[in-house]
């Protein structure tokens, strides 16, 4: 929370220093709340799009409060009700199949996909050009800009360790909306889904007992230590997650094309700002939460990596059959996947061997 205050206080000054030049205030309604990781690194955006615009473009962040609704924000934010919104892509799988792709393709979209591969796809090999076209389809008067990669995400909490999917079967367990948790269903798990803040009243009460939600610091955020202590950190149905910020068609075109370039510039480097902060603060969660929680780290079932691809891609040949668009997005990721992953893949296989290596010798 220190750190939020600190971002915010350097947005006040900011502010107080270009009052007289500001130009556009756009109110942005987040899905999120005022402690979460999310909240965090928007106050960050909106600070860079102050220093970039010199002021002349203010993102004014409200996070969500316990009467905020997020059903309708598309349709606020397209109506101009509302300046602007951030939230997960994939939340909108309701209006477009093909939000899934950009908020979380699932197993990695069946291609191979992490989120820095992703980040690439989406930058140089047409997903940014398609997330545009996105907008269109849904038949949104919205700008959107990609803001914040922050997979991969756990596996979860358990009761008691599982050793196979056959023990995964035996829970209710809260998954994530769309293709992720029809894939959960497809499998025979008693999927469920659920609002961030249902979760732990929902564990505390055993209406389910596994849950996911996130990563170690978000997870840690909401307490799901205090009831569950078995936790598995390697997970596929969301190893690619973004969020996003949606702005008011008409009210992005009001602004000039020299702040709208700085807005995306800011929103590029916001990318790269939450991979780099999740990563440090996941790992200091992760470590508070096994030797101050009791929290015990297991290694998922290898079965589980075989079977919930399988029901993901399943699911993908569905949606590329039934949805002109939804395919026109994968063909673009294929094609990108098939030049790229390969040689992300191996390069990453030495990047995890000696990051293995040292993990393993300090756990000595």
């Amino acid at each position: 929370m220190k750190k939020v205050i600190l971002v915010s206080f350097s947005l006040l000054l900011i502010l107080t220093s270009w009052g007289a030049n500001a130009q556009t205030i756009i109110k942005v309604q987040m899905v999120m709340g005022k402690d979460s990781p999310e909240y965090v690194m928007a106050t960050k955006f909106s600070e860079d799009v102050a220093a970039l615009t010199g002021g002349e473009v203010i993102f004014k962040i409200l996070p969500k409060l316990k009467n905020t609704k997020t059903k309708g924000l598309l349709e606020r934010i397209n109506k101009g009700e509302i300046g602007g919104g951030i939230a997960w892509t994939h939340y909108w799988s309701s209006y477009h199949p093909a939000t899934m792709l950009f908020g979380s393709p699932t197993a990695g979209g069946g291609l191979g996909f992490d989120n820095i591969s992703w980040v690439s796809w989406f930058l140089y090999g047409g997903g940014r050009e398609l997330y545009d076209e996105l907008w269109t389809e849904m038949g949104m008067n919205i700008k959107g800009l990609m803001l914040q990669p922050q997979g991969p995400e756990a596996l979860g909490w358990f009761k008691e360790p599982i050793k196979s999917m056959d023990d995964f079967r035996e829970y209710t367990y809260r998954a994530p909306p769309g293709i992720p948790g029809q894939a959960y269903l497809d499998l025979g798990v008693d999927a469920v889904t659920m609002r961030g803040s249902e979760i732990f009243p929902a564990l505390e009460d055993e209406t389910i007992d596994a849950a996911e939600w996130c990563c170690p610091l978000p997870d840690r955020i909401f307490g799901f230590h205090k009831v569950l202590k078995n936790y598995y950190l390697q997970g596929v149905h969301q190893n690619v997650v973004n969020t996003d910020i949606y702005i008011n068609g008409d009210l992005w075109k009001k602004i000039s094309p020299k702040n709208q370039k700085a807005i995306s510039i800011a929103a590029d480097a916001s990318m790269m700002h939450t991979i780099a902060w999740r990563m440090h603060e996941n790992g200091k969660a992760l470590k508070d939460l096994t030797d101050n929680h009791g929290v015990i780290l297991h290694h998922t079932p290898k079965d589980y990596f075989v079977e919930y691809s399988e029901a993901a891609q399943n699911l993908y040949e569905e949606f590329k059959a039934s949805n002109t668009f939804f395919k026109k997005v994968y063909d673009s990721m294929e094609k990108f996947a098939k030049s790229t992953v390969p040689f992300w893949a191996q390069a990453q296989s030495s990047n995890a061997q000696i990051g293995s290596a040292y993990a393993n010798k300090i756990k000595k």
